[in-house]
C-alpha cells in the first residue's frame, strides 16, 4: 500500500474519532451548563474548552465564556483550526486520498455526512439546534465505523484506520481524565475525598460511559471507581486499556501483512508491559497526572513511529 494511502486512511479515523469526541464532550458540557447558574455554566464552559485543548484560540478571540460563543467556536468558527467543521472537513479530505481503498459504502457515509454537517454549520449555531447537530456529528462517526466494519475487508487499509482510531480516542480519554482531574482536584488530596458528583457524572458522560459504569457499579458515582473503569476496564470500549489492546492486535497485524515488525511494535511492547497488572492503587501511588503523562507521550511516540515504519507522506 502507498504511504499516502495508508497514511489517509490513518488520518482520516483519527480525525473522525477527535470529532466524535468532541463532539460528546460539547453534548456533556451543555447539558452540564443547562443546570447551573450564570457563573457556574461559565466555568463549565472554560472546562469543555481546555479539555478539548481548544483554549488559547479560544481566549484570543473572546473575553467571556458564553454558551453560544463557545459551542460556536467549538463547532463552526473560521479561525478555529480544530473545530468540528474543520476536522470533518479533513475526514472528508482523507477520505478522498484513500479512496481507492475504501468501500463505497464507506465513502458514501462519510460524504453525505460531510455534506449534512456542512449545511448544519453554515450559520451560528442557536440554543435551540446545538443538541440537534451534536447528535448528527456523532451519529455520522457511528455510520462511518459501521460502514467500515460491515463492508471493508480486513487487509492493511483496515489496521491502519483502526489503528489511527484508536491512538485518538486513547489520547482523548487521557486528556479528559487529566484536565477534569485537575480541575476538580486542584489540592493535592486524595482522590478517594469527597468531589462534585455532577462533574464526576460529566466525566463518564463526555466518554458515553455513565450507563456501562453505573451498571458496573450499582448507581455509585466515586471518583477513584471512575478512573478505574476509564483506565483499567478493558471490557469498556472506551478505557485507555481497551484502546492499547486494539491497538497492539492492529500493528500485530501490519506486522504479519508485512513481514516484519517496527519501531511501533517494539514500542507497543514496552507500552503492554508498563500496563500489565497495573492496579488503580499503583496509578496514584504514582501519581495520575504523572501517569496520563506518561500514557500519551507512549501514545504520540506509537503513532509516529507508525508513520515511520509504513513511510507516510507529510
Amino acid at each position: 500500500m502507498l504511504g499516502r494511502t495508508a497514511n489517509g486512511l490513518f488520518w482520516m479515523f483519527r480525525y473522525l474519532e477527535r470529532a466524535e469526541n468532541t463532539a460528546r464532550l460539547l453534548d456533556a458540557g451543555l447539558r452540564m451548563a443547562l443546570t447551573r447558574d450564570l457563573v457556574t455554566a461559565e466555568e463549565e464552559w472554560r472546562s469543555v474548552i481546555s479539555t478539548s485543548g481548544q483554549r488559547g484560540g479560544y481566549e484570543a478571540k473572546h473575553a467571556t465564556y458564553s454558551g453560544q460563543q463557545a459551542w460556536n467556536f467549538i463547532l463552526r468558527d473560521k479561525d478555529n483550526p480544530s473545530s468540528i467543521l474543520a476536522m470533518f472537513g479533513q475526514v472528508r479530505q482523507n477520505a478522498r486520498l484513500a479512496r481507492n481503498a475504501i468501500s463505497g459504502e464507506l465513502w458514501e457515509a462519510i460524504n453525505e455526512n460531510w455534506l449534512t454537517i456542512k449545511d448544519q454549520l453554515s450559520k451560528p449555531v442557536g440554543e435551540n439546534r446545538v443538541l440537534e447537530t451534536v447528535a448528527t456529528i456523532r451519529r455520522a462517526g457511528t455510520m462511518a465505523r459501521g460502514a467500515m466494519e460491515g463492508s471493508m475487508l480486513r487487509n492493511e487499509g483496515y489496521h491502519f484506520a483502526q489503528a489511527g482510531a484508536f491512538i485518538e480516542r486513547g489520547d482523548s480519554i487521557a486528556r479528559i481524565l487529566d484536565i477534569k482531574y485537575y480541575l476538580l482536584l486542584p489540592s493535592l488530596s486524595y482522590v478517594g475525598s469527597s468531589l462534585d458528583t455532577g462533574q464526576w457524572d460529566q466525566v463518564l458522560r463526555s466518554v458515553s460511559g455513565d450507563r456501562a459504569y453505573r451498571w458496573l457499579n450499582a448507581g455509585q458515582i466515586d471518583a477513584r471507581g471512575i478512573c478505574d473503569f476509564l483506565i483499567l476496564d478493558d471490557c469498556f470500549p472506551r478505557s485507555l486499556a481497551f484502546c492499547h489492546s486494539e491497538l497492539r492486535a492492529n500493528l500485530a497485524a501490519l506486522a504479519r501483512l508485512h513481514g516484519q515488525e517496527g519501531e511501533s511494535n517494539a514500542l507497543m511492547r514496552a507500552a503492554d508491559t508498563r500496563l500489565a497488572d497495573l492496579t488503580i492503587d499503583d496509578v496514584f501511588e504514582q501519581g495520575l497526572h504523572e501517569f496520563l503523562v506518561d500514557f500519551t507521550a507512549s501514545n504520540v511516540a506509537i503513532g509516529n513511529a507508525i508513520a515511520k515504519d509504513y513511510r507516510f507522506l507529510s
